[in-house]
């Protein structure tokens, strides 16, 4: 397990970032006089926290499926395999790949605050940022899995990776069996954000 916790917490906890709360309280103001709808807001922010967001994650994995010089790039140098695509940016100049195998499933916790890969995974999604997960995700790794509904078998091992604001993990889940044939686009289609931090599975083909 990787544990580097030298993390800035008035930086990186969105709790505490100034930003964070000017934003909040600007909406609160907007709302109050009728200027925005909170519905509204929340759909914009769920399409990017779950789908325009982590399309580009979706993009790297499908690449490294279908092409192991890219897959080995992505294990030796996540960080330019993936500007190599265009996905750079704030939150991801430090990336490294961990990749999932029949033997090992490996899942993205932030401990202490809530570290995320924004250039490939967009928004960190409400959960990724509460304590029990933060917490509960190094204890009881298991247990969180199969509360997202991801059941492994007693022999797999679970390895647990703590983001933090030099290094941010991205996982590629393995590729589901049946997917044989299909392009770049067809496999990006079957990777979702979940499985990108490890507490969920690729799609299987429809």
């Amino acid at each position: 397990m990787s544990h580097n916790h030298d993390h800035d917490h008035h930086h990186h906890d969105n709790e505490l970032d100034p930003f964070a709360a000017r934003v909040r309280a600007l909406e609160t103001i907007l709302t109050q006089k009728g200027l925005i709808d909170p519905a509204a807001i929340d759909a914009i922010v769920d399409t990017y926290e779950t789908k325009v967001g982590p399309r580009n994650g979706a993009k790297v994995v499908a690449k490294a499926w279908s092409d192991p010089a890219y897959a080995d790039w992505l294990k030796r140098d996540a960080t330019a395999a993936i500007a190599s695509l265009g996905f750079i940016g704030r939150q991801g100049e430090h990336m490294q790949a961990v990749f999932n195998t029949p033997d090992t499933h490996n899942m993205v916790v932030c401990t202490l605050c809530s570290c995320y890969p924004w250039p490939v995974l967009g928004l960190p999604p409400v959960w990724y940022k509460a304590p029990p997960y933060r917490s509960r995700a190094v204890i009881d790794p298991r247990g969180v899995l199969a509360e997202f509904g991801v059941t492994l078998s007693a022999d797999m091992k679970v390895r647990v990776w703590d983001s933090t604001a030099e290094l941010r993990y991205l996982v590629v889940p393995m590729r589901p069996e049946g997917a044989d044939g299909l392009g770049e686009d067809q496999l990006a289609e079957l990777v979702t954000r979940d499985s990108m931090i490890g507490t969920g599975l690729a799609r299987q083909p429809a």
